[in-house]
């Protein structure tokens, strides 16, 4: 069995070792890590009388749980800590960022209000806390929903300058390379944060980016390969599946494609993966808003001939 110490060293040739470099890594893994235990622990922690900050942690901890729930509770604590300190730029930046994100994963009939509502809470965000890495992450959010991924990009740069063990921040620039291009320096950053938070719980995200970014070039088994490390990362999240039975359908694995779909619609209460027509719309209004010609031509040729051929009808 490999230990940590082994697949850092295989990263580099002896002859060429960047200690620098590697040093930079462990110590920002290192933090990633601490970081999300922090968190957890102090979510637990019993408190008799709970301020701001307690509600905001244990909002942190609900989004370790990614999925309807998780963000559901996250709103409920998030909103709590705002009704005790409406000024915080820390809550307003954490709620903004998860009505965002529920909109982008298709979990809410509310999409055009919750878009509006995380505009202004990240607008208030950086208004009072300008050097905020919470405020601009929150911002760069609300510009990738809205499509200005040019700018959502630059965001989420900045975040980085603030705090270079975003790791969130780095798997974001590389999903907007998927949708702006070029498709193949998504991988890379998405690779990278695996690397530097190997237990995140966001790495479900991280796998199934990679799997849509090798679907996009028809790379079709490395995408069945990342789509169910995905699935078995996070089986709770309908757009996995959908992939999923996608990129089978495209290998001629039509009975495992149509059970993907099947599970991709029992997840999905919205109705989103009933018709071509319907997921086209949605995602016209959150995931593919922004992409250029180019990249929603390769998720006709792909994505969506994948699902139609899994079962899904036209209309």
């Amino acid at each position: 069995m490999q230990t940590d110490a082994h697949l850092w060293a295989e990263r580099f040739d002896g002859d060429t070792l960047d200690l620098f470099a590697l040093q930079d890594e462990v110590t920002s893994r290192i933090a990633v890590a601490l970081n999300l235990e922090l968190v957890a622990a102090e979510a637990v922690r019993p408190t008799e009388y709970p301020d701001a900050l307690d509600y905001i942690l244990r909002g942190r901890a609900a989004l370790l749980k990614p999925g309807r729930g998780g963000y559901a509770q996250a709103i409920d604590l998030f909103e709590r800590a705002l009704a005790l300190d409406s000024g915080s730029a820390q809550a307003q930046s954490l709620l903004a960022g998860v009505l965002v994100n529920r909109v982008l994963d298709g979990m809410t009939n509310l999409a055009a209000d919750d878009i509006a509502r995380a505009e202004g809470l990240a607008d208030r965000a950086l208004a009072t806390s300008p050097h905020s890495p919470v405020a601009h992450f929150a911002k760069g959010q609300v510009l990738r929903v809205q499509g200005r991924l040019e700018e959502t990009i630059s965001e989420y740069e900045t975040v980085l300058t603030f705090d270079r063990n975003w790791v969130g921040a780095l798997a974001a620039i590389g999903r907007c390379k998927i949708y702006i291009g070029p498709i193949v320096e998504a991988i890379p950053a998405q690779e990278q944060a695996i690397r530097l938070s190997p237990r995140d719980p966001m790495i479900g995200f991280w796998y199934f980016r990679i799997g849509e970014a090798h679907l996009l070039q028809s790379h079709i088994d490395e995408a069945i390969l990342w789509f169910e490390r995905a699935r078995n990362a996070n089986p709770r999240i309908p757009f996995f599946h959908a992939n999923l039975a996608s990129a089978y359908a495209l290998k001629g694995e039509t009975e495992r494609a149509a059970a993907a779909l099947a599970e991709a619609r029992r997840l999905d209460t919205q109705g989103h993966y009933s018709t071509i027509a319907r997921l086209r719309l949605w995602r016209s209004l959150s995931q593919d808003r922004g992409a250029r010609p180019e990249i929603r031509a390769l998720f006709e040729d792909t994505f969506f001939a994948g699902l139609r051929k899994a079962g899904m009808p036209e209309e």
